[in-house]
C-alpha cells in the first residue's frame, strides 16, 4: 500500500532529515547505529520489538513476531545494545527479505551477516556477533517504545536510513520534518552550484543563509 507521507522522504538523506530534526527541535539521529554494508538503505513506517534478559521462570522466543510485519515496514530491535548476544540471524534476514521487509534496525548485533550483504538486505545494528540469544534473550514488547541508538522510536514512525545510519521520525511530526527536509537539501543543492560556478564556497554560503539551516526555528 502506497504511503504518501513515507514517500515523501524518498530521495532524502539522513543528513537533511536530520538537520531538519534539529531546527524543529526533535531528537532522531540514532548514535553508535551503522550499516552493514556499503550502500544499504531502507525507508518505511517502524515495526517495534524490545527484549529483555530471559527470564528463569518461563521459556523465551526471539523471532516468532516476523509472521506480523507488513511489506514495506521496519523492523526495530531493542536490546539495549548488547553486544554478546544476537537479536537476529539469517532465518530472520531471508524471510524478511522474501516478505519485502524494507530492513532491520538493532540497537545491539546480528550475525549471519554474508547471507544479508549477498541478498542486499539492510540491516542498520551496533556490530555482529555470532553467539546466540536464544535462552539468553526473550520478547518482553511489540510494537511498544523502544529505544534505538539513544532515541526513543514507536510504532509508526518514519525510519530513514543509508551510508550515514539511521534517522527517525515521530509519525505525528512527518509532514512537517519531510518538507523541512527537503528545503535543506534544495538549497545545499544551490550553494553547491553557485560555489563551483563563481568559485567561492564563503560567499555561496552568505547568499544561501548556509549557517542558519539547522537552527532551532524560532516559536
Amino acid at each position: 500500500m502506497n504511503d504518501p507521507v513515507v514517500e515523501s522522504f524518498r530521495g532524502l538523506p539522513t543528513a537533511a532529515v536530520s538537520d531538519a530534526l534539529d531546527r524543529l527541535g526533535l531528537p532522531g539521529s540514532a548514535h553508535g547505529i551503522a550499516p552493514l554494508f556499503a550502500g544499504a538503505a531502507l525507508l518505511g513506517r517502524a515495526f517495534t520489538v524490545s527484549y529483555s534478559p530471559l527470564s528463569p521462570v518461563k521459556p523465551g522466543t526471539v523471532g516468532d513476531y516476523i509472521d506480523d510485519v507488513e511489506p514495506g515496514q521496519v523492523v526495530l530491535l531493542d536490546n539495549y545494545g548488547r553486544t554478546d548476544c544476537t537479536v537476529w540471524g539469517d532465518i530472520l534476514t531471508s524471510v524478511s527479505h522474501h516478505k519485502k521487509v524494507a530492513g532491520t534496525v538493532i540497537s545491539g548485533v546480528c550475525r549471519d551477516t554474508a547471507r544479508a550483504i549477498s541478498l542486499r538486505y539492510p540491516i542498520f545494528s551496533v556490530g555482529r556477533f555470532m553467539r546466540t540469544g536464544k535462552e539468553r534473550v526473550e520478547v518482553v514488547s511489540i510494537n511498544g517504545p523502544v529505544n534505538i541508538g539513544g532515541v526513543q522510536a514507536r510504532a509508526a514512525d518514519v525510519i530513514v536510513g543509508d551510508d550515514d545510519g539511521i534517522v527517525i521520525v515521530p509519525a505525528s511530526r512527518a509532514e512537517e520534518v519531510a518538507a523541512s527536509a527537503r528545503r535543506i537539501a534544495i538549497i545545499e543543492d544551490e550553494i553547491l552550484e553557485a560555489a563551483l560556478r563563481s568559485g567561492s564556497l564563503r560567499k555561496a554560503r552568505q547568499q544561501f543563509g548556509y549557517h542558519a539551516l539547522q537552527s532551532r526555528e524560532p516559536k
